[in-house]
C-alpha cells in the first residue's frame, strides 16, 4: 500500500471526534474554571465586607486582605485548571511536578530574590506595617498603596504613576496615614505693620477655617515668628488634620489668611 491509499484509508472522521472531543473537554474545564473563580471571588468579596463592618477592623486593612486572598484563590485555581487540562494531552502531572523540583533545585541560586520579596511581603501584611490606601514613602517613591502582595507592591504616585516595587527592596518604610496630620503654613509680612496685631488678625481666620472644615482635628494656631529680615517677617501657622487631608487645609489656609490680610490692608 502506497502513502496515497494510507492517507486515503486512515480514519480522518476518528481523529476529527477526537479533536471535538479533547477541545470540548478543555471548553468546558474552562467554562467551569472561570464560573468557579468568578463564585470564589464573590464569596471572598462578600466575606470581606462583612468583615469590615466590625468597628475593630479598619476597611484599609479588610481591603487589603481582601485583595490578597484573592491573588492567593486565583494561583490556586490556575493552578488545579492547569493540573487538569495537561492530562488530556497526555501530559502526566506527576511527571512534570518531578522535573520542576529537578529544574528548581537548579534555580534555586537564582529563586533567592524571589524568596525574599515573599518573606518581605510576608512580614509587611503581618506586622501590618502598610495597608490599601495608606501613603507611604519608600526608598525613592512617594505615593498611595494600591495593591499589597507577597511578591510586589503596587505604589500610585501623586503624578499618576503606578509603581510596581519588589517587596525586597522595600528595606524602610514610612507610613504618612497613621495618626493625625500636620498641616503647617508660613506667612511673610512686612516688617511695618505691629505684630502682635497681625498675629491677631491671622488667628481669626484660622478660627474661621476651623469653623467650616471638619478635617481640622487640632488648631490651627499661630505659633508666633518663625524667622526675620530687613525687609519682612515670617509667621507660621500649625494645624493637625486627618490623614491625606494636610495639603487641602494648607491651601485653604493660605487663601483665607491671604483675603483676610488684604482686607485689612483695603480697610487701612
Amino acid at each position: 500500500m502506497n502513502l496515497a491509499e494510507k492517507i486515503i484509508d486512515f480514519d480522518w472522521m476518528g481523529l476529527l471526534v477526537k479533536i471535538g472531543t479533547l477541545l470540548l473537554k478543555v471548553v468546558v474545564t474552562y467554562i467551569i474554571y472561570i464560573i468557579i473563580k468568578a463564585i470564589g471571588r464573590k464569596i471572598i468579596h462578600t466575606a470581606f465586607v462583612n468583615h469590615a463592618k466590625n468597628p475593630l477592623v479598619s476597611t484599609s486593612r479588610s481591603k487589603t486582605l481582601e485583595i490578597l486572598c484573592e491573588n492567593i484563590f486565583s494561583y490556586v485555581l490556575v493552578f488545579i485548571f492547569f493540573a487538569t487540562v495537561l492530562p488530556m494531552f497526555g501530559i502526566k502531572v506527576t511527571a512534570l511536578l518531578a522535573g520542576a523540583g529537578i529544574v528548581g533545585l537548579a534555580v534555586g541560586f537564582g529563586a533567592q530574590g524571589l524568596v525574599s520579596d515573599v518573606v518581605t511581603g510576608f512580614f509587611l501584611l503581618l506586622e501590618r506595617q502598610v495597608d490599601v490606601d495608606d501613603y507611604i514613602t519608600t526608598g525613592n517613591f512617594t505615593g498611595v498603596v494600591e495593591q499589597v502582595g507577597l511578591r510586589t507592591t503596587q505604589l500610585r504616585s501623586v503624578d499618576g504613576t503606578l509603581h510596581y516595587i519588589p517587596n525586597r527592596l522595600i528595606t524602610s518604610l514610612s507610613n504618612h496615614s497613621r495618626g493625625n496630620m500636620q498641616a503647617l503654613v508660613d506667612i511673610k509680612i512686612s516688617d511695618n505693620p505691629n505684630i502682635d496685631d497681625a498675629i491677631t488678625v491671622i488667628q481669626k481666620a484660622c478660627d474661621a477655617v476651623k469653623f467650616e472644615d471638619e478635617n481640622i482635628v487640632e488648631g490651627p494656631n499661630v505659633l508666633g515668628v518663625q524667622s526675620f529680615s530687613t525687609s519682612e517677617i515670617v509667621l507660621r501657622v500649625i494645624a493637625k488634620t486627618t490623614n491625606g487631608k494636610q495639603a487641602e487645609v494648607e491651601r485653604k489656609l493660605k487663601k483665607v489668611i491671604k483675603e483676610t490680610l488684604d482686607e485689612q490692608v483695603a480697610e487701612a
